[in-house]
């Protein structure tokens, strides 16, 4: 049976990824910082800790590759009908002879790539709030879609 000290270390360290919207990389300085103060005492904070930091570099992992592909779905769609010396020499764009019937497909991927980014961080939201009460009511949880990094 886990201790209430434990609980709220669990808690906690799941709700301490929220800072990522205050503090850059708080939603990985954190959790770190509170799981290595208890990860050898309690096998229930080490299980949690472990949890939200897998959770949190898989939502990373997925956010790259979203950027990776929706960036350049942009750039190509929008100066793919420019020449080299025309984007190196003149400074005034003109996008006079842009066709959306062209690009159709690669701004459809960018916009459905830009799309799952926001579902991510909406779904990130709840379900780290879920995990902190299942924490709080001493239950093991296990966020879905998440890579194992560290076991």
């Amino acid at each position: 049976m886990e201790t209430t000290t434990e609980k709220n270390i669990a808690t906690f360290t799941h709700l301490s990824t929220l800072t990522q919207y205050f503090i850059p990389f708080g939603n990985y300085i954190f959790p770190i910082i509170l799981w290595s103060t208890k990860k050898d005492d309690s096998e229930f904070v080490d299980h949690h800790g472990k949890q939200v930091l897998n959770f949190q570099l898989s939502l990373l992992l997925y956010s790259l590759l979203l950027i990776i592909i929706a960036i350049p779905s942009f750039l190509i769609s929008v100066f793919k009908d420019m020449s080299f010396n025309t984007l190196m020499h003149n400074h005034e764009f003109t996008y006079s002879n842009f066709n959306f019937e062209d690009n159709i497909g690669l701004l459809t991927l960018g916009l459905i790539c830009v799309l799952i980014f926001g579902l991510l961080k909406v779904a990130e939201f709840f379900l780290i709030i879920y995990a902190s009460i299942k924490t709080s009511n001493g239950e093991k949880y296990k966020y879905p879609i998440t890579i194992p990094f560290l076991k």
